[in-house]
């Protein structure tokens, strides 16, 4: 019997602060024709943007427009809004 080599960890690159890493350990929203949605599980249909878990990653995304740039699209005040009462009420570690 061979072994199978180990497979690789998909590794992508947070909005705010550039730094790469798991796939897992980011988490992702996207662009859906619904609107924009978070996306944990990471596979949603649809135009994704992946940030860290830390509030001042959010809040740059945020705040400088980075989110919008990735998703290609202009998130609403509603969406803005949604985004930071998430960021405020979540645990950045058990997410």
């Amino acid at each position: 019997m061979t072994s199978r080599p180990a497979r690789k960890t998909p590794l992508r690159t947070c909005v705010a602060c550039r730094t790469t890493g798991d796939k897992r350990e980011l988490l992702r929203v996207v662009r859906t024709p619904q609107g924009i949605e978070l996306d944990p599980g990471g596979r949603k249909a649809g135009r994704g943007a992946y940030v860290c878990r830390r509030p001042e990653c959010w809040l740059e995304a945020l705040k400088k427009n980075r989110l919008d740039a990735a998703l290609r699209t202009r998130l609403s005040q509603d969406d803005k809004l949604r985004l930071a009462e998430f960021v405020a009420g979540m645990d950045m570690v058990t997410v």
